[in-house]
């Protein structure tokens, strides 16, 4: 058939999109870069001459390509291949094995770092490598290990390195602990203080940040992404999107990116925004690169970070709030702000509220990331004013510290999942990666349909749980509302982009502590396989004879 570059046999396909119950497709078409088509394997099967490449699914789960509504991808990718990723660790001793390998590969002297995406709570012991545990696997190399935005711990070389040894009390907005005789541990907390750790790191030249960005999407793909948005996000400036935007150019960049754009330094939010928007369009690019819109951190005056300490905004923030947003307004650009507490909500709604008197806010996709407190009267104004709410999964890892912050009861409705689903609010979720959390979007979402943190403790009733399928259409067409994509992106209904993972298991049918390990045998961007594993038959042409025997498929979800 002219058009069809593909066709797809033999699988269990879930299209998304709309939840409600739909039909039963075992095949799909892509053409140009789109599906064609849907359907049983023989109506799909007809669509192929004798020269179409036919790939036998063997009864595998398809579904779309899955879309992070909320990873922080630029800033990681910069250093991806020079970092260990300990994402899914079972042990400290895994983690010293690790930093073994990696001291017997690296150079003379270079540094060793896993710069969070993990958390003592995940690691059998219950806590992070020491000091001495670390100097006894790492050489002459220094170490540097972060525990999300918790804690770090250093070896030797590393204390020595970083100078902390010499240093005279805490650093600014930092700690570092001491024993009893006044040396330093090794153990280090605060922004400040792992900011001077990182800034020993001897930067990257632009190829090296652009190799890490391409292996960074690499894994990512091994996952099932085919998109991401970024929501920029601390020390985001400018020419830290140089790799991401040579790697376009080039041609060679296979995931789908989507870019909210950050104030850089505190006190210069109006005019650095101001110039973004003066300067630049939102949804400007292609189908593989855009600018979006402003955030994740708009206002550092309103930015409660993990909503675990005492947070106010002051007027002078929530001014300045306002006048950005109503400027990204009046300009069409979506802004998507970082929010815990319902009290920081509510001063944002009531700048939202203002502008959108002004300027109506409910077609320009505006977004709250987290709103973990997000109370009832706020839900409401979310929903009256048509602003999404980006749901993560930083909570996996930090149920306990917010339960002693917000109390038991708060705990278990953190975040109100079912009230927002109830009211009719857009729901896109992502992970926070890759500092404040895994990359993993099984691991999310795990954590939408179990309700559960990885102390294996239940967080949250079923009321404020997920359906497997309401968890992947917000992992999927979600996601893809926040950059106006729904319609085209985030299923596979005809003439969406040919977007989608083949699975190693059913997410729909496995257990539910099964869902962390799924995993992606082959991912498809474009109707371009980007990723591999070699456990899906390679396409044949149609008049190969190949044959393709009938299959247990998996049973249809449960919407």
């Amino acid at each position: 058939m002219p058009g069809v570059d593909a066709v797809y046999l033999n699988g269990a396909v879930w299209a998304g999109g709309d939840v409600a119950r739909q039909a039963r497709p075992t095949a799909l078409a892509v053409g140009r870069g789109r599906v064609v088509a849907l359907g049983t394997d023989r109506e799909i099967g007809e669509l192929a001459d004798a020269g179409t490449p036919v790939v036998d699914l063997a009864g595998r789960r398809v579904v779309p390509g899955l879309i992070d509504g909320h990873i922080h991808a630029v800033r990681a990718g910069a250093t991806w291949a020079d970092e260990l990723h300990w994402s899914g660790l079972p042990d400290v001793r895994a983690a010293l094995a690790s930093i073994a390998d990696a001291a017997a590969r690296a150079r003379p002297g270079e540094w060793i770092r896993a710069v969070g995406g993990w958390h003592p709570c995940q690691l059998a012991e219950g806590r992070s490598p020491t000091r001495e545990e670390l100097d006894s696997v790492s050489g002459d190399h220094p170490v540097y290990v972060q525990a999300l935005y918790d804690h770090a711990v250093l070896n030797s070389e590393g204390v020595r390195r970083t100078g902390i040894d010499r240093l005279v009390g805490d650093p600014p907005g930092g700690r570092v602990e001491r024993a009893a005789d006044g040396r330093p541990t090794g153990r280090i907390s605060g922004l400040g203080a792992f900011s001077l750790c990182l800034a020993a790191v001897p930067g990257r030249s632009p190829e090296e940040e652009r190799a890490g960005l391409a292996a960074m999407v690499r894994e990512l793909h091994a996952t099932g992404l085919t998109g991401l948005v970024d929501p920029g996000g601390f020390q985001m400036a400018p020419r830290r999107y140089d790799a991401l935007f040579d790697l376009w150019r080039r041609g060679d960049l296979r995931m789908r990116m989507r870019l909210f754009l950050s104030a850089v330094d505190a006190g210069q939010e109006v005019g650095e925004l101001t110039g973004w928007l003066e300067h630049g369009q939102s949804r400007f690019g292609d189908d593989m690169l855009q600018i979006i819109g402003l955030g994740e951190v708009v206002h550092f005056g309103c930015h409660d970070f993990e909503g675990l300490e005492p947070f106010e905004i002051t007027e002078d923030a929530c001014r300045e709030f306002e006048e950005i947003s109503r400027r990204a307004a009046r300009r069409g650009w979506p802004v998507h702000v970082h929010a815990v507490l319902d009290s920081t909500i509510d001063r944002i709604l009531d700048c939202w509220e203002k502008v959108d008197a002004e300027i109506p806010l409910a077609a320009l996709r505006f977004s709250l990331a987290h709103a973990d407190r997000i109370g009832t009267r706020n839900i409401a104004r979310v929903r009256e004013l048509g602003v999404g709410v980006v749901l993560d999964d930083h909570l996996v890892y930090k149920a306990d510290a917010s339960r002693r912050a917000w109390g038991d009861e708060a705990i278990h409705e953190s975040p109100p999942i079912g009230d927002l689903l109830a009211a009719g609010v857009p729901l896109a979720a992502g992970t926070d990666a890759t500092r404040a959390s895994s990359y993993s979007p099984w691991l999310a979402l795990w954590w939408l349909v179990g309700g559960r943190s990885l102390d294996g403790v239940a967080r949250r009733p079923t009321a404020h749980r997920l359906s497997r399928a309401r968890a992947l259409a917000a992992y999927t067409s979600g996601s893809a509302w926040l950059s106006f994509e729904e319609r085209d992106r985030g299923h596979l209904h005809p003439g969406a982009r040919a977007d989608f993972a083949v699975l190693d298991r059913d997410y729909f049918t496995v257990s539910v502590d099964e869902i962390p390990s799924v995993s992606s045998v082959l991912t498809v961007v474009g109707g371009d396989v980007v990723h591999s594993t070699g456990a899906v038959a390679p396409a044949t042409p149609r008049d190969s004879g190949a044959v393709h025997p009938p299959v247990d498929r998996p049973k249809e979800p449960a919407q």
